[in-house]
């Protein structure tokens, strides 16, 4: 909207209190939108750290210790389908898993050429010990919501990704804050 309040900017208008209250409305919105913005983000980013500080895992790391745990042994292709993260990212997770003595790698037993990945007993007392992610919070009261609202939210959501930029990067449904090339491993 132009500063109307300067005829050399506008001919022929005359900024109102109308125009302040219209302006004051609109700051006004923007402000409780970033203030939103920014209640989420700090809600992942000290969930996160939670997260990491109790089990010394990532949330991404967290899902691919679930997917292991739900299969008993799962290819790296599979686990990658399952939680929404590429190959790539999967084989970098599972790397720092087996670092970390919380999973290993078996030759499949039906296809020798074929490599598994298998919780380690640590790997199953680190699940039990793991808080919920804020994901799972998130979508109980999400299913609580009714269809409209679901869809409203989501809908409002895909703009704001849109109008902030980011509606074409890539990214898992994890709620995790840091780099973005950190984030997954």
């Amino acid at each position: 909207m132009p500063d109307c309040r300067s005829k050399a900017v506008c001919v022929g208008w005359r900024w109102t209190s109308e125009h302040d209250t219209v302006l004051h409305h609109l700051m006004s919105q923007y402000h409780d939108l970033l203030i939103a913005l920014r209640k989420i983000t700090r809600a992942i980013d000290m969930h996160s750290k939670k997260l990491a500080k109790e089990t010394g895992l990532t949330a991404p790391q967290l899902l691919v210790l679930q997917s292991v745990a739900r299969d008993k042994r799962a290819k790296p292709s599979d686990i990658a389908r399952q939680v929404h993260l590429s190959q790539a990212t999967i084989t970098s997770i599972v790397d720092r898993l087996v670092r970390a003595g919380l999973v290993v790698r078996e030759r499949s037993e039906h296809d020798r050429r074929s490599l598994e990945v298998v919780l380690t007993e640590e790997g199953r007392k680190r699940l039990v010990d793991a808080p919920e992610l804020l994901q799972e919070g998130f979508l109980s009261a999400f299913e609580h919501l009714a269809d409209w609202e679901k869809s409203l939210l989501v809908s409002s959501m895909q703009k704001v990704a849109f109008m902030m930029d980011a509606d074409n990067l890539d990214a898992a449904p994890i709620l995790e804050v840091g780099d973005i090339n950190d984030a997954e491993t």
